[in-house]
């Protein structure tokens, strides 16, 4: 009998080792990834709205963000199951922050009216700067009052900000918030169960610094990972070590248990020496394989969103602005090969 309980146990955990192995394999990084719709180009650059959403599913995409409310993107994302990060669009934060009632509207003209959309987060302003930071808060709570109102908690709102809210962000032990209005945001989240929204690009922080090691930039195998003595962690790619710079800022404004999607992340294949489609496809599809995996500081799969799906031919400023693109519209080609599932 005891033989016989051993080869029980001994099936048992070899059964359990198959699951494990079956579980492992399964490829939790879709999960975590979305892809950032630009809009920014004419007929030549961009396929119809319509397309656009049907391209998504075709690709298994379970996620968009949309950078203001667009009629026929959000008709046509009706019962597609694609989450949405809807930006309320910059231009509109003051007006949403200064009258309640025109937040009341908002949300029934851009939500209500959309019951079979799933709309998860709204973004109350993109990289905000300068005095108009001041309307963020204002705006946010506009917009819960209004979604509160509407039974529509479901909904968080949040703002998108990018690195530079930062006074110090290396170390990653060192992240800290350069400005007060930053607490009241996270303050603001905390309270609203919401997370906050983080633009997270190494390709800028290489750009901008040339000595960081490119292959730290792309997730390549590199023999320089970055030890943060500070969090006894050790880092081997920047987008990990951006991303836990701005959790460390999280903790030191006391708001250690909002989460952090990043809202926009990826690499230009054209507009300068860095910008090429190797780089960029290495970058983007090394992205979409680690994300799921969490960073050294939260492990766990963590909600990304890619920039973007086209490129788009009438953004303005550097000619790199133009060419972040997974895709060629309006023929739906890749830029380079992509895949969003193992």
């Amino acid at each position: 009998m005891a033989r016989q309980r051993t080869c029980s146990a001994s099936a048992l955990a070899l059964a359990v080792a198959l699951v494990v192995g079956i579980l492992a394999s399964i490829p939790v990084e879709v999960e975590s990834i979305g892809v950032c719709n630009g809009m920014q180009g004419d007929s030549q650059s961009l396929p119809s709205r319509a397309d656009v959403v049907q391209f998504y599913g075709t690709k298994g995409i379970s996620a968009m963000r949309i950078y203001a409310p667009d009629p026929e993107t959000l008709q046509a994302l009706g019962d597609t199951g694609i989450d949405l990060i809807m930006d309320v669009g910059n231009g509109n934060l003051s007006a949403l922050a200064s009258d309640a009632g025109l937040a009341a509207s908002w949300v029934q003209e851009n939500v209500l009216a959309y019951p079979r959309v799933s709309i998860k987060y709204i973004a109350a302003g993109n990289e905000v700067e300068g005095g108009d930071t001041q309307n963020i808060v204002r705006a946010m709570k506009n917009l819960n009052a209004a979604l509160s109102k509407a039974s529509r908690p479901d909904v968080k709102v949040s703002t998108a900000v990018k690195m530079s809210v930062l006074a110090s962000s290396s170390p990653p032990s060192s992240g800290v918030f350069k400005d007060a209005y930053m607490s009241e945001v996270t303050q603001l989240l905390k309270d609203t169960s919401a997370p906050l929204l983080a633009n997270v690009y190494p390709y800028i922080a290489k750009r901008d610094t040339p000595t960081i090691d490119l292959s730290f930039a792309l997730f390549q195998p590199n023999t320089n990972p970055v030890n943060d003595n500070g969090n006894g962690l050790t880092y081997t790619n920047l987008f990990d070590a951006m991303v836990d710079a701005m959790y460390t800022a999280m903790e030191q404004a006391g708001a250690s248990d909002v989460p952090i999607v990043v809202s926009e992340s990826g690499w230009p294949s054209a507009g300068d020496d860095l910008a090429t489609p190797t780089n960029a496809q290495a970058y983007n599809q090394n992205l979409i394989d680690h994300v799921g995996k969490g960073t050294p500081k939260r492990a766990g799969p963590l909600e990304t969103y890619i920039f973007a799906m086209f490129n788009e031919n009438q953004k303005g400023g550097l000619e790199t602005e133009r060419n972040f693109g997974l895709f060629n519209g309006p023929d739906k080609t890749p830029v380079y090969p992509i895949r969003f599932t193992n």
